[in-house]
């Protein structure tokens, strides 16, 4: 018996003892065929509270344990048949007389598959977006998101409106970094999903640094028993790439366990073509074009374990943890330059090859407790652990020609690039029912930070082969942070009337060090976060809703450490150990009519907002991407949103934000303004065909105007997906085939000039691809897990 077989057998035995009364019994059909994966519900004697329930094997049999004697009414269902109930008065175990269930009348004798349409609700703080049963669960959690409205998924980056957003499933924190986010998400099933909640305005229980808060909802039931599933898909972009998974979640009165595993292999390609024009006092010196080629190429390996056990109806112990293992992730990126001096000679080209291959992990681990009282408070004690591993070994060699060959030469050099994090964390949350619409909550929590990194960069003679220690470019950085918060909140309801606010202080200690220059980075700030909440029904169709919030933005780790990480002999990523965290206010009023038109005014604020600019060193001729506080940034705009029912089968979601973009930039002891007007739209389509509405269709278009991200213009752009999902092999499986960026109009240009910078990069994104996908449910398939990714604002800083 192997060690999993073995803990299933131990806590199946364990729960065996706590068994107390049974029901079981038989479902068939009216031709007496047993009828498996019916739902056997028991409620109180009344009808108004579900007890426990269970679900029929193959056999058409169930079991309902764990009981206590009393009156009780059982009631047993099936899809395509009507339903049975009868009440039972319960002293000892017995054995229920076999139920026949008859086709519904409804149904003239046919299963009907229900597959729900996309639908959405605003609220005050957030747009509800539901995607159960929708053609989008057959793919990945990132392709969910690429259809949520108002978020914005590019080149890897996920953004609602300008802000990267925290990720939350089922109220628990994705436990990645920044840059593995989109990793784990493409690399996560949907098939789960119930529902997205963008949260423009998330209460004070949430962390201040939590931003907007993207919130994956994961279905749950009471049903009993094991469901297994089984996915694969391949994709075809510039290369191809293929995921395969499994998920298996068993579920008893006492237990749940849900455990996924899944792999990809992805190859993504990716050009630019960058132009920089070097000039000293607005007087071109030297133009730079170069054609760059990146191939990225990774092994990922995703396992996401959950164990929940109900010691009683009252106290819930969980254990969560999330392991991200990349033992292979290679980037191979060759460039090609051209330099002109703009008279000719001294005309010359050089070619680069970069190869970095990185192997990290990244493992994740949480204790919960929940504890409710009788007077319907509940208490949440929560324990994390991250541990973060991540290498980097990079080679590079570039090889230059000139008019004169006797002048060409080549360098070469390598980077061995290292992190170690370490995150500890502790809450406690308490929520009390003051009445039917008042509630009251409250908690504190702490986190510990450390990190250590290192960089080393060798010389390399090209003719010899000797490496010799560049010591200008080999640093250490050690870093320490320690956050204590506490917060408040309150939120009351009345006939048209719902108020909600909440107030979170957070103190924050930092100490940054570096040994090689011997440089210590010391910040202690005291910061309030205020939130608050109000909707009024003016009129039987239309509401009145107003909202207020201020957040903070941390710097990441790696953006405060002063390494110069070279991608080349003329491109440079480097930290910034001055970077102070940034500050944004947000303030909303907006009216919904008819719970279908949604008109909303914003005003937003942000002060030392942390940006990784672009900027040229035109006395040394080198490209420098360095993290930087901006001034100020003040925006404003209107979003209108309509979502329309067509027909029972067709609905439709429309997002239009016209808003003004404008920001402050200090550079070289000066001031500079950049000021954008940009139109954002979205349009979603759900469609259910065929009879049994088992193919489901859902097209995603999003477009922009020219926009501002930083001291950089964008070019308009258009994003398209196109999702079609069938339903196969008796409901069990589902086929499903996407098309991205079917026009091919996702590619983006950008461009900053001002002062003396002046440059532009076209970025050729591997985002045109198609992909197959097939997954397919055994066991009990009528279950749905407590699959959670739980995660950590602080684990969103990493890289």
């Amino acid at each position: 018996m192997n060690r999993f077989n073995f803990l299933l057998f131990l806590c199946i035995s364990v729960t065996g003892f706590a068994q107390d009364l049974t029901i079981s019994g038989q479902v068939v059909d009216s031709n007496n065929t047993p009828i498996a994966y019916a739902n056997a519900i028991l409620y109180n004697a009344d009808a108004s509270e579900i007890i426990s329930g269970s679900s029929t094997d193959d056999a058409g049999q169930y079991n309902i344990t764990s009981l206590q004697s009393g009156s009780y009414t059982l009631k047993v269902s099936y899809v395509g048949c009507d339903s049975k109930s009868q009440n039972i008065t319960l002293d000892s175990s017995q054995s229920v007389a076999t139920i026949i269930l008859s086709p519904s009348t409804e149904t003239l004798g046919e299963v009907t598959v229900n597959v729900k349409k996309t639908t959405f609700t605003k609220q005050v703080d957030r747009l509800v977006f539901n995607v159960e049963n929708t053609a989008l669960i057959e793919g990945t959690v990132l392709d969910v998101l690429k259809s949520t409205p108002g978020v914005l998924v590019m080149n890897g980056d996920i953004m609602v409106k300008n802000t990267n957003p925290t990720i939350y499933i089922n109220d628990r924190k994705v436990n990645l970094s920044a840059s593995e986010l989109s990793t784990l998400l493409d690399n996560s099933s949907a098939n789960s999903i119930q529902k997205v909640e963008v949260i423009t305005n998330p209460p004070a229980k949430y962390d201040a640094s939590s931003g907007v808060v993207l919130k994956i909802i994961m279905g749950k039931n009471l049903i009993m028993g094991y469901r297994g599933v089984v996915n694969t898909s391949y994709t075809q972009g510039v290369f191809p790439r293929y995921t395969g998974g499994l998920s298996q979640f068993y579920k008893t009165n006492k237990l749940n366990i849900n455990l996924n595993y899944n792999y990809k292999h992805s190859k993504v390609n990716r050009n630019n073509i960058e132009e920089i024009t070097y000039q000293n006092n607005d007087i071109f010196s030297q133009f730079w074009k170069t054609d760059l080629n990146r191939n990225t190429t990774s092994k990922t390996h995703n396992a996401n374990l959950n164990f929940d056990y109900f010691i009683d109806d009252n106290n819930t112990l969980s254990l969560t943890s999330n392991v991200l293992y990349l033992p292979y992730f290679d980037y191979n990126t060759k460039g090609n330059t051209v330099v002109n001096d703009l008279q000719g000679t001294d005309n010359y080209n050089f070619r680069s090859h970069n190869s970095s291959q990185d192997d990290k992990y990244n493992i994740g681990t949480d204790l919960d407790y929940k504890l409710k009282f009788t007077d319907q408070s509940k208490l949440s004690i929560n324990a994390h652990y991250t541990t973060y591993d991540y290498q980097r070994n990079q080679h590079v060699n570039s090889d230059y020609y000139f008019q004169d060959p006797t002048s060409d030469f080549s360098t070469g050099f390598k980077t061995l690039n290292n992190q170690i994090t370490e995150i500890l964390s502790s809450k406690l949350d308490y929520d009390l029912a003051l009445d039917d619409s008042a509630n009251l909550a409250m908690g504190i929590k702490m986190s510990n930070i450390k990190t250590y990194s290192d960089i080393t960069q060798f010389d390399i003679d090209q003719t010899t082969g000797n490496q010799t220690l560049n010591t200008a470019n080999t640093n250490a950085f050690d870093y320490d942070e320690s956050v204590f918060a506490g917060y408040i909140s309150y939120d009351k309801s009345w006939d048209k009337w719902s108020v909600s606010g909440g107030l979170r202080l957070e103190q924050t200690n930092i100490e940054g060090f570096s040994p090689e220059t011997n440089t210590t980075n010391i910040q202690d700030y005291l910061e309030w976060f205020p939130k608050f909440n109000i909707s009024w029904e003016a009129f039987d169709k239309a509401s009145l809703h107003a909202s207020f919030s201020r957040f903070i933005q941390r710097p990441k780790y790696t953006n405060l450490n002063p390494f110069n990480f070279f991608l080349n002999d003329n491109t440079i990523v480097t930290g910034n150990p001055d970077l102070r965290p940034s500050f944004t206010t947000y303030s909303t009023i907006g009216t919904t009519i008819n719970n279908s038109f949604t008109i909303e005014a914003y005003y937003k604020t942000i002060s030392n907002q942390i940006v990784e600019l672009p900027i040229q060193d035109n006395a040394a001729n080198l490209f420098v991407f360095s993290p930087t506080n901006i001034k100020s940034i003040n925006e404003y705009g209107l979003d209108f949103l309509a979502d329309l029912y067509i027909s029972n089968k067709y609905s439709v979601y429309f997002l239009n934000s016209i808003y003004n973009h404008d920001l402050d930039v200090n550079y070289n002891n000066q001031t500079y303004n950049f000021n954008q007007w940009i139109n954002y739209s979205e349009l979603s389509s759900s469609f259910s065909m065929l009879k049994d509405n088992s193919l489901s269709v859902n097209l995603s278009l999003a477009y922009s105007t020219k926009f501002l991200q930083g001291t950089v213009f964008g070019d308009s752009f258009l994003f398209s997906n196109l999702s079609l999902s069938k339903k196969v092999l008796n409901n069990k499986g589902s086929v499903s085939l996407m098309f991205s960026d079917i026009p091919n109009l996702q590619d983006i240009g950008s461009r900053s000039r001002f002062a003396n910078q002046n440059n532009y990069v076209f970025h050729d994104l591997d985002t045109r691809y198609v992909k197959l996908g097939f997954s397919y449910k055994f066991g009990n398939t009528t279950l749905q897990t407590n699959q959670n990714t739980k995660s950590h604002t602080e684990r969103n800083r990493l890289k």
